[in-house]
């Protein structure tokens, strides 16, 4: 046994450390009051602070400490159990750090600097925090106790909304920040849509061939730029170099520095002209996974465009976006991200963005993510040794998701006759079902009609597939025809695509050849009228009491895609998504031009409304919903959305007439 502790000298070891933390809360404080205009000013800088009251801000500055933590110092960390304080960074850096589960040791999730706050999840949770916050280097922060930040709450509307909103996101403050800036700039700069070449103002940096790697990577280096453009003596983009190649030639540490650039770059960049628009760029960065755009004019380089260019016109962080998900670690990181895509939707609606730009790259996040599972899941199980193709249907066959939908999936592969298909099916499914598992765990929700791979009904070799696809079209009947007609709209995520195009093509053949089959689709395109009366005023339901509304989904957008798709099967047309249709359909003039034109404006304002209302529900919290109420529109939108349901019930008129309906 060790010696005794005498309750005396305990007492007094208590009372000595209270009254030396005492003496340093009251130097915290003194140091406050000393420069209470100082800290004013200092605070008025940044967000919430600069809208809120005088008085407001004076009792935070009154109430708060000024601490110093040295570099590597601990602020608060998961350990210390409910956070006690909110904290303002005065100066210096504060970084976050995890523990990384996949490397071991830590990893800094992010950093908070001069201005920012931090932990404000958790204060209004009342738990711990689940990052450790440290100092990154010498920092003085303002600290504020709990209760003088829940008066404060109580007191301050922009410190409450802002201390609400920014719970979503670590950096909440960052977020608050471009919410405010897109709000002012809304209508004013439609970002997504401006022309690539106002963009690319500088002049390309660009060197031939033949330049050593030496005098590139110096040019980049005095230029300030993170490409190199290897051009021709005509000016015709043949390669690029970014800093992501010269830290390859630096890793393999085989580099010569005086060798020729064009051993190092990558060959043939992907290009598009100064007219595209920042969207396009957006996208096919996101797609081939790559952080520069070469723009070019009659085959000569007149422009570069990073993602930095980018988004820093419109701060959404889309490519790093799909790079974060595409090397996600585990199917854990990726459900944290899907709350980031629905933050990417929100700063893009405010940015003015357009329903199909918005749900074209939902989509494209989604696909990154349903490829990203399947990766994890072969990883996790095995490979089966079996190539397969994963298929999808409906709206995300389509390309038209939003940010609230379920799975519709299914697997093809090939096999010899149908005992070898059952062997392979047996091998597939425990995958399928996993996966199906792990997309419910992001969001995804299980599919209640059971459309998913892990139904043995749906992972099918090409030849059942085909067999499946010839018995919808034969013996198609009203009621089966329901449950069908998403099966129409397939496509490949991931895996080979040649299957499934053979498979299309031979549905494309029987459709067309199939008067009464598509008669039945027409029949079945008419089911959901949009609810326009005779004086063109609003045709309204009650469901359970609730107030008169409608539906945009169903009684909106559904006449368009069923009405699309009927006409592209029988005329031969490939394309899934649905504006791609009707333009097809105008190309080959199924449809008047003019009508084309009215439908996909009237498709396009009732997308757009419907996500504006999943967004509205989202900040609420409350379910996803796609009915509305028309009062709740202001007059104008009201009109649009009237004029839009009737295109709805032209475009039906023409196939009751088509069709002799």
């Amino acid at each position: 046994m060790g010696e005794q502790i005498r309750p005396q000298q305990f007492e007094k070891d208590c009372v000595m450390a209270m009254k030396k933390a005492d003496a340093f809360t009251q130097a915290g404080k003194t140091a406050v009051l000393q420069n209470i205009q100082g800290t004013l000013q200092f605070l008025q800088r940044f967000p919430p602070f600069n809208h809120m009251e005088n008085a407001h801000l004076a009792y935070l500055v009154e109430q708060c400490l000024l601490r110093f933590y040295a570099t590597g110092e601990t602020i608060i960390k998961p350990a210390d159990g409910p956070v006690e304080h909110f904290y303002i960074v005065k100066q210096g850096r504060v970084v976050g750090e995890r523990p990384h589960s996949a490397k071991g040791g830590t990893e800094t999730t992010f950093e908070i600097t001069t201005g920012e706050c931090f932990p404000l999840a958790a204060l209004l949770g009342e738990r711990a925090t689940r990052t450790e916050h440290r100092a990154g280097e010498d920092t003085f922060c303002l600290q504020l106790n709990k209760q003088a930040f829940i008066k404060l709450f109580a007191l301050s509307g922009p410190f409450r909304d802002f201390a609400l909103r920014g719970v979503s996101s670590l950096l909440d403050q960052v977020n608050q920040q471009v919410q405010q800036k897109s709000a002012q700039t809304l209508g004013t700069q439609y970002s997504l849509n401006t022309r690539l070449g106002e963009l690319a103002m500088r002049h390309p940096v660009s060197c031939s061939p033949d330049t050593p790697l030496r005098e590139a990577v110096k040019l980049m280096h005095e230029q300030q730029v993170g490409s190199i453009v290897v051009v021709t003596e005509q000016k015709t983009p043949v390669g690029i170099f970014t800093l992501r190649d010269l830290r390859q030639v630096v890793a393999d540490g085989a580099g010569d520095f005086s060798q020729a650039i064009a051993g190092h770059m990558t060959q043939a960049p992907f290009f598009l002209s100064p007219d595209h628009s920042a969207f396009d760029a957006a996208i096919a960065m996101t797609e081939r996974h790559i952080a520069h755009v070469c723009l070019v004019k009659e085959q000569r380089l007149c422009g570069v465009v990073s993602e930095r260019d980018l988004f820093s016109l419109q701060r959404v962080d889309l490519v790093h976006l799909a790079r974060t998900i595409r090397s996600a670690p585990k199917v854990e990181n990726l459900v944290a991200l899907r709350g980031e895509i629905g933050q990417l939707v929100e700063r893009m609606l405010a940015h003015g963005a357009s329903s199909t730009q918005i749900t074209h790259i939902i989509t494209l996040l989604n696909d990154h993510t349903v490829c990203r599972i399947i990766e994890l899941t072969l990883a996790d199980k095995g490979d089966p040794g079996v190539p397969f193709s994963w298929l999808c249907f409906g709206s995300e066959g389509r390309r038209e998701q939003t940010l609230h939908t379920d799975q519709d999936n299914g697997i093809l592969f090939e096999a010899r006759d149908a005992a070898h298909a059952a062997q392979i099916r047996g091998l597939l499914l425990p995958i399928a079902q996993q996966i199906n598992q792990s997309l419910a765990l992001c969001g995804f929700t299980l599919c209640k009609g059971n459309i998913m791979a892990g139904n043995p009904e749906l992972c099918l070799s090409r030849a059942e597939w085909a067999r499946r696809f010839a018995a919808f079209i034969r013996e198609a009947t009203p009621e089966n025809l329901l449950g069908s007609s998403i099966y129409f709209d397939l496509r490949v995520v991931w895996g080979d695509e040649q299957g499934c195009e053979q498979l299309r093509q031979q549905i494309l053949d029987q459709v067309g050849d199939n008067r009464l089959f598509q008669r039945m689709m027409a029949d079945n395109a008419l089911r959901h009228r949009p609810p326009v009366g005779r004086f063109r005023e609003f045709v309204l339901s009650r469901k359970n009491g609730e107030k008169a509304t409608l539906d945009l989904k169903v009684q909106g957008l559904t006449p368009f895609v069923d009405g699309a798709r009927l006409l592209a099967l029988a005329n031969g047309i490939g394309a899934n998504n649905t504006l791609e249709r009707l333009r097809q359909l105008v190309a080959r003039q199924v449809i008047e031009p003019l009508d084309g034109a009215a439908y996909e404006e009237a498709y396009h304002f009732i997308q757009q409304t419907r996500m504006q209302q999943h967004q509205l529900q989202t900040r609420e919290n409350l379910p996803y919903s796609n009915r509305v109420d028309p009062d709740s529109l202001n007059h104008l939108d009201r009109r649009i959305l009237r004029e839009s349901l009737r295109q709805a019930q032209r475009l039906q008129s023409s196939l009751s007439l088509r069709y002799q309906l």
